[in-house]
């Protein structure tokens, strides 16, 4: 048996006895695949399927996969919703499937409560932060009852291996930003000194948004845009940079990937089918199409994200599996910076991280 095939297969069975069930399944498991076999083995002429996702080109993959895979009889009994409009929907399903339960919140589990049918979540990134909305919404209505993470993937010989560096950055101490609102010049140093100090002493009231701040000025900071241009010459291998604005991605590299560039399309095609060696991108298309052949990675940013950061890394695992992939994932050292970081890497195996200085 294959062993995508073995892993689906092992997680029904570990899940058949539970109304409520969660399966964490890493990258190249096929989570929607598993989904579209679970409802194959409920169905009946009268069955009606919600699916719920959180967005609509999670709806198009289950669509597409379910002519692929000849699970086309199913479409006319599925209905797709996301989770903002969950609370839309009538109560009368056979089941209920949540696509990336991650993005499941306390917010969302009235209309879960009400309903109270069976649920089956399914993510490669269950929440781990325990007092976290998300991971009592997920505990509470998919809790885990099968787990396969990227290293059983790796060691089992269906990913490919990877190599993750962390470039430990210093901010800049130069006279370089104008910020009039602050006095007029400053550095980058003393300005996030500035931000830090504001979140240290701000009242209960006012922490949220100074951590706000603090983390918009971080992201503005030049020094991470000038070593990833640095970076990105050096790299002779297929490579993808992520950013979290469009104006760096479109300095940083010739060819970017976000909603307000009209190439977009042409240029992720040019990269897939190797007409272009290097793209920049945002969040997005970190649950977005596979890319043949992507070798390398830049991420410029984590900010402590336990989903984000390994959705991203997990665009680099899609190798043949005898290949191995290197990470770059650029951070201020002596910075909150570097506390995220480390939280964001976490679930990714010690032996493989690697500090860069």
């Amino acid at each position: 048996m294959h062993i995508k095939s073995q892993i689906q297969q092992e997680c029904l069975e570990a899940i058949k006895p539970f109304k409520l069930a969660g399966a964490v399944l890493g990258t190249g498991a096929g989570k929607t695949l598993l989904g579209l076999k679970h409802m194959a083995s409920l169905y009946t002429d009268v069955s009606m399927f919600l699916i719920v996702a959180p967005k609509l080109s999670i709806h198009d993959e289950w669509k597409k996969q379910a002519v692929e895979h000849g699970y086309e009889y199913l479409l006319p009994h599925m209905k797709f919703t996301t989770y903002l409009s969950i609370a839309k929907q009538e109560f009368d399903f056979d089941y209920v499937y949540l696509d990336e339960c991650h993005n499941l919140k306390l917010k969302h589990t009235t209309w879960l409560t009400y309903y109270n049918g069976p649920v089956l979540g399914f993510t490669g990134t269950y929440p781990v932060n325990e007092h976290s909305d998300t991971y009592k919404a997920c505990y509470t209505f998919c809790p885990v009852k099968y787990k396969y993470t990227i290293e059983d993937g790796i060691d089992a010989g269906m990913l490919n291996n990877y190599k993750i560096y962390v470039h430990l950055l210093k901010l800049e101490d130069k006279l370089l930003n104008y910020k009039p609102k602050y006095g007029g010049l400053t550095t980058e140093a003393s300005d996030y000194a500035m931000h830090n100090r504001k979140v240290l002493y701000a009242k209960p009231q006012r922490i949220a948004m100074a951590r706000i701040h603090r983390m918009k000025a971080i992201q503005s900071y030049n020094t991470k845009i000038n070593y990833t241009k640095k970076l990105l010459k050096e790299q002779t291998e297929k490579t993808l940079v992520f950013t979290d604005y469009t104006a760096q991605a479109d300095e940083i590299c010739q060819h970017s990937y976000h909603s307000k560039n009209k190439n977009s399309k042409n240029n992720l095609e040019m990269f897939c089918n190797g007409t272009i060696n290097s793209l920049s991108s945002v969040l997005q298309i970190a649950e977005g199409a596979n890319i043949p052949n992507l070798k390398v990675g830049i991420i410029m940013h984590s900010y402590a994200n336990e989903k984000k950061l390994p959705q991203k890394i997990g665009r680099f695992l899609r190798l043949n599996p005898d290949q191995e992939s290197i990470v770059h994932v650029l951070c201020y050292q002596d910075t909150i910076d570097l506390d995220w970081c480390k939280k964001a890497l976490k679930s990714f195996d010690k032996n493989k991280i690697f500090k860069y200085v």
